[in-house]
């Protein structure tokens, strides 16, 4: 679906160089504490920045060569874009129908009601979690091969981030073969959505995993530091010392439950993958 090759862009003294893929009908996401370069990553793949290097394919074309047609397929929500906000929901919907061949009207009226988008009602007036749903509903809104989401549930209390979770459930239900890219500070959104996580540092990739394979086989080791000067340190990723203990992330938890049955082990997360191998949120 698309494949990012040595993308270079450079900001000054900041400089990303990524490469990665996005395979059809999975969900990919992208972590890193902010400044990473994750919206740097999805403005590229989006064509709204020009890379330095590198190249960045959809369906093995490249994104400034893609038509109108192929455009059409790809569903986007970033926090900073969309439509003008003294818009009202029914004038967004016409704009929809002409754009949008794929356009399902009556799915987007229906989840409208179902969500509280009045459409009389201009965006300017809705409230946060409202803006937000409504974006990603836009998105999901044509039958869209690849949807783009930046930090689709930021800022929303439980009852907005779960009403979108659900959109993004029934999509992939409704729509088995296509993808989604999401960036996202939230673990728990991740760990329930992503078939694999990208972790970025610094405009580099530092790790690439299957969900599935972080939330069973990593962990953080806690030992003190006799423990820690005897332990066999070849699974450990990363190591941080506080007070008087060490802190250790690593990716075979069976290996070290097997062999230190005296030491503290606790489940691994997104969140840990982040503070141990990033360094931040």
């Amino acid at each position: 679906m698309v494949k990012i090759d040595n993308l270079v862009k450079k900001y000054g003294d900041f400089c990303l160089n990524v490469s990665m893929e996005i395979a059809d009908g999975t969900v990919t996401g992208i972590v890193g504490k902010n400044g990473a370069g994750k919206s740097t990553i999805i403005k590229a793949i989006l064509g709204l920045i020009k890379a330095d290097s590198g190249s960045v394919t959809i369906n093995g074309k490249e994104t400034d060569k893609l038509t109108g047609a192929e455009k059409a397929k790809l569903g986007v929500a970033l926090s900073d874009s969309g439509f003008s906000s003294y818009l009202r929901v029914e004038d967004v919907i016409c704009i929809l129908r002409k754009s949008y061949p794929d356009f399902d009207e009556k799915f987007f009226r229906s989840k409208c009601l179902s969500l509280g988008l009045a459409f009389n009602k201009k965006i300017k007036d809705f409230s946060t979690g409202m803006k937000a749903k409504f974006r990603v509903l836009v998105a999901i809104s044509h039958r869209a091969e690849l949807l783009i989401m930046d930090e689709p549930t930021a800022g929303l209390d439980v009852e907005a981030r779960n009403d979108i979770l659900d959109l993004l459930r029934q999509y992939l239900s409704d729509n088995e073969n296509s993808s989604i890219l999401l960036t996202s500070h939230i673990s728990s959104d991740l760990e329930s959505l992503c078939d694999d996580i990208y972790l970025i540092n610094d405009g580099a990739i530092v790790l690439h995993e299957d969900t599935d394979n972080i939330l069973s086989n990593y962990a953080i080791l806690k030992v003190d530091q006799e423990t820690y000067e005897k332990l066999d340190k070849s699974y450990v990723l990363n190591t941080k010392k506080e007070n008087f203990a060490y802190v250790c992330f690593t990716n075979e938890k069976q290996f070290y439950a097997e062999n230190y049955p005296g030491i503290v082990i606790e489940n691994g997360k997104i969140d840990d993958l982040i503070l141990m191998m990033a360094g931040g949120q």
